[in-house]
């Protein structure tokens, strides 16, 4: 299919009609490399609308060029080998091209010598199409006589051309001009100034930035030209076109704009592309436009090198500059590479601008990375290596970054230095530092792979590499230290490698790397044994080996007896102190045996210890969250992290997944899921593969968390979709979640029996580990609530009671006071209505807003009627519309016949939520502005959203509806 080029024919078609009245020319078509030239040029008469033209023809080439006269020959054989161009056979639109085509005797195919009298005496007075006369029949005997000059020669010749055209204009059709012999070079040249006797149109092609195009000989040609064109780009529409013939579909946008933009419009871009992406199965929609771009196809790059392999020295020099530096390749930068001066890069980039190679004219960048493999494909492996090596030297003198440069030194493959090996150490610790360990990892072995140190230097390349590895590959990462620690001298040495392996506590140390810890510890003997470091790291070590057996219901009871036996105000005055501390509470919280009160004093004494404004995060931090969300005591956390977002404040003004997480265990633990949910879904979107090790199984923790406080089967179903990459499905506390999901989305389905098995039998499993915290794992309530779906109310009481029994050893005020809720609700008598109001005046003193909302909803309907039902209603809406989960307050049933369930009113979104609670309070419209930092519209158009959801008219109503709930606080 040729595309646009139909103002080049009209232009090639007006000067064969001004041909006919003795006005003949030259038109040079140039362009670069794959623009369609030759394909025009070869379809060009069949495309004319004119008649009694004789058409000749020759395509230069480069291996031709030792051929006196070759083109010239080329141009007389197609007088006789190409019936349909023959002499005397006018030119028929829509006639097939080439040999071959139909031939009616007698028809206008037919020639009569007799109309031709000035013809050569070697032409016959006849031929037919295919028996026409050959090129030496026709050609002046001149030619042949090495007697003759070139003056006599080139004369016959254009007299020839002359007798040919008397009767009939002729089209001469050369391609690639540059290409041409000398001695066909110096006919077209000598032709060229004698047009004006010739009823001719001399149509040339030519290949920009070919060097040959510089030919003094050529640029006679060219000169010459009446008139230049440059032949286009297909624009967007024709590649639309393209994509539709090689589909079969026409393309979406975005995926025609990427094979525009990749291609440049280039025609053999696009035909090399197309055909690529059809087969590697890519369909022309949106999804596949960054295949584009991707693929690079081997015929396109074998002839895009064989391209750069004639050029010049200085061109092929600077293409392999700009392919070896990449994005670096900055112009000025990469003629220093290349060795060149400023002069003659500006000329080489000009020559591979009008090659058509560059983006952009005096750029440095290639308008496909096809031309960057043709490049490389030009290169020896030798060279190629030669070339990153210098690249890499380069890049340090003129201050690019440690890991720009050691890019290179990856890609030179030749064995590295001393420099070399320090600039690789400072790329990984550079890569860590973004968040980007498999990156750090790469240059770690390179490293280590060059470097020729044993011994204590050799484990410290281990280490380091073990670290990057620990965030994606726990079993390379214990692999390596376990070769570190052979190589250590001293059982100190030997501890500080083995605590590489769990650099914090959101993972935990396969079975190998357990016991690369437990070895580690014997070996360097107890704390209480130790001083200084030695004891430091001993306390670390236990620290991570009872982490690491969080699941023994043996260790866990361990746990909770130490922390007994220890004084009342245990010693927290070093890091590890306060990390081995933090792991027993952490531990004992799980089982739910330690009293809620003095897990979260113990927690708070860390956080006293652990200053907000300090750089990053401490590891113990998740293990406090876990310990202040079980014991349902937040306040000190909250207070915190509110600090610690205070002091990060000046910085980028982001937050990484764990703090995300941190705050979202926060809010979900004060029943403020709005808030919970926005950002839990952000650290769920960000946390895998980022520098924080498992922040990902967290995130997907505490998002399946939220989607069962939600009731969100769609999210649960995300959940668990994104939950396999992230590895959560080891993690017990995430995989429990996600199957209490699982089950939610089996109970919305109808499917109570298939439901209650999963809650019961995830119930069983945490308990055979010894996780009984009610608050951290509410599976009963679950349980209860299918039980009594399903009509079974006996064991909805009996498991009831089980629950209370647990939250009474706990404590903690959010485990008592839902267990009575569940415990009243299920009696539906005056002994339940008393339950009801001990599970109020228990969650009083919780920290679940949400849970306490519940209560008094519930006891609202238990009481019914009255004043009192009224301020329980009222103040449960308040509760519940700040925790952004609203639901309108009942009215007064004096029938008790009457429906009993408050109908919920669509969810506030959490900035929503945010500013009712602020109007609530009192504030106007500017001092809620002022306080968020946004527009008094905005908050206009916030507060009216809230009106419409909550069914209420206005601010005076939103007053009177959060009467109860007082002031309400928007921190964690």
């Amino acid at each position: 299919m040729l595309l646009e080029r139909t103002a080049e024919t009209v232009s090639v078609q007006d000067a064969l009609h001004a041909a006919a009245g003795g006005r003949s020319s030259l038109l040079l078509f140039a362009g670069p490399l794959g623009i369609g030239r030759s394909s025009w040029l070869r379809e060009l008469p069949r495309r004319l609308d004119v008649q009694n033209v004789r058409v000749m023809r020759a395509h230069a080439a480069v291996v031709e060029q030792d051929f006196a006269f070759g083109v010239l020959h080329q141009l007389f054989d197609s007088l006789s080998l190409d019936p349909s161009y023959g002499p005397g056979a006018p030119y028929q639109p829509g006639a097939p091209d080439g040999p071959g085509a139909p031939y009616q005797p007698g028809g206008p195919y037919r020639h009569d010598a007799l109309d031709e009298p000035d013809l050569p005496a070697a032409h016959p007075a006849a031929f037919l199409p295919g028996e026409g006369p050959r090129a030496e029949e026709l050609l002046p005997a001149s030619l042949d006589d090495p007697s003759a000059t070139c003056e006599t020669i080139l004369a016959d010749l254009c007299a020839l051309l002359s007798r040919l055209g008397r009767e009939r204009p002729l089209l001469i059709l050369v391609d690639d001009v540059q290409w041409a012999d000398a001695r066909s070079l110096e006919f077209l040249s000598h032709l060229a100034g004698r047009l004006h006797a010739v009823r001719a149109v001399l149509v040339c092609t030519l290949r920009d930035g070919d060097l040959r195009a510089r030919h003094p000989l050529v640029c006679a040609v060219t000169d010459a030209a009446t008139r230049v064109t440059r032949l286009a780009p297909l624009s967007f529409a024709a590649t639309g076109q393209l994509v539709r013939e090689q589909f079969g579909e026409s393309g979406e946008e975005e995926f025609v704009r990427a094979c525009h933009r990749a291609s440049g419009g280039n025609p053999v871009f696009l035909r090399s592309l197309l055909p690529a992406l059809d087969a590697a199965g890519a369909r022309p929609s949106a999804t596949h436009a960054p295949a584009v771009t991707a693929l690079c196809p081997a015929a396109l790059r074998e002839r895009l090198a064989d391209c750069l392999r004639a050029q010049t020295a200085s061109v092929r020099d600077l293409t392999a500059a700009m392919a070896v530096l990449g994005e670096q390749a900055a112009p000025g930068l990469a003629g220093r590479l290349a060795g060149l001066d400023g002069i003659d890069e500006t000329e080489a980039l000009g020559v591979l601008h009008r090659l058509g190679l560059l983006a952009a004219e005096g750029g440095a960048g290639f308008v496909h990375p096809v031309v960057r493999d043709a490049a490389e494909a030009a290169m020896s492996m030798s060279e190629r290596g030669s070339w990153h090596g210098r690249a890499a030297v380069l890049l340090h003198e003129t201050g690019h970054s440690v890991e720009e440069v050691a890019a290179q030194l990856m890609a030179a493959g030749t064995p590295g230095d001393d420099w070399s090996a320090a600039v690789l150490r400072s790329a990984a610790d550079a890569a860590l530092g973004r968040g980007a360990p498999r990156e750090a990892a790469r240059f770690l072995r390179r490293t280590l792979l060059d470097s020729p140190e044993q011994g204590a230097q050799r484990a410290r390349l281990l280490i380091d590499l073990a670290t990057a590895e620990n965030a994606y590959d726990r079993a390379a990462c214990e692999r390596h230290i376990a070769q570190a620690v052979a190589l250590l001298d001293t059982p100190h040495d030997r501890a500080a490698a083995a605590l590489r392996i769990s650099p914090d506590f959101l993972s935990t140390a396969g079975p190998a790397g357990v016991e690369i810890l437990r070895e580690a510890a014997a070996d360097l003997g107890s704390p209480d044994r130790l001083a200084d470091s030695a004891r430091e790291l001993a306390l670390r070590l236990e620290a991570r080996l009872r982490y690491s057996a969080r699941q023994d219901p043996a260790e866990l009871a361990v746990a909770v007896r130490r922390l007994r036996e220890r004084p009342e105000e245990p010693a927290i005055g070093s890091g590890a102190e306060r990390e081995l501390l933090a792991v027993l509470l952490h531990a004992a919280m799980l089982s739910g045996r330690l009293p809620a009160d003095q897990g979260a004093r113990l927690a708070g004494r860390i956080l006293e210890r652990v200053p907000a404004t300090g750089p990053g995060a401490p590891p113990v931090l998740p293990l406090l969250t876990m310990v202040c969300t079980g014991a349902d005591r937040v306040e000190a956390l909250a207070d915190w992290l509110a600090a610690r977002e205070r002091h990060q404040r000046g910085g980028d003004g982001g937050k990484d997944p764990l703090a995300r997480i941190e705050l979202a265990t926060v809010f979900l633990a004060r029943g403020r899921l709005a808030h919970a949910r926005e950002h839990a879904e952000t650290a769920f979107e960000h946390a895998e593969g980022g520098r924080h090790g498992d922040s990902a199984v967290s995130a997907v923790a505490v998002l399946a968390a939220v989607a069962l406080e939600t009731g969100d089967t769609a999210l649960g179903e995300r959940v668990r979709a994104g939950a396999g990459s992230r590895r959560a499905t080891g993690d017990l506390l995430a995989a429990s979640l996600l199957r209490l999901t699982e089950a939610q989305a089996d109970a919305r389905r109808g499917e109570l029996g298939k439901a209650l098995d999963t809650v019961l039998d995830c119930g069983r499993q945490l308990e055979a580990v010894g996780w009984r915290n009610p608050v951290l794992f509410p599976w009963r309530p679950r349980a209860i609530r299918l039980m009594q779906r399903r009509g079974d109310l006996e064991s909805a009481r009996a498991l009831a009671e089980e629950e209370y029994a647990q939250a009474r050893i706990l404590g903690a005020p959010l485990a008592i006071g839902r267990a009575q809720r569940i415990r009243g609700a299920l009696r539906g008598d005056s002994e339940g209505t008393a339950l009801l109001r001990d599970a109020v005046h228990v969650l009083r003193g919780s920290a679940n807003e949400l849970e306490l909302a519940k209560a008094l909803r519930a006891l609202s309907r238990a009481v019914r009627t009255g004043a009192e039902a009224r301020d329980l209603q009222c103040e449960s809406a308040a509760l519940a519309m700040a925790c952004g989960v609203p639901w309108k307050p009942e009215r007064d049933r004096p029938d008790p016949a009457a429906p009993t369930g408050a109908r919920p009113a669509p969810s506030l979104t959490p900035t929503e939520s945010r500013v009712a609670a602020l109007a609530g309070g009192g504030l106007t419209n500017q001092a809620i502005a002022t306080e968020l930092g946004v527009g008094s519209r905005v908050v206009e158009k916030h507060l009216t959203n809230s009106y419409r959801k909550l069914g209420i008219s206005g601010r005076r109503q939103l007053v009177a509806l959060m009467a109860g709930a007082g002031t309400i606080s928007t921190r964690p």
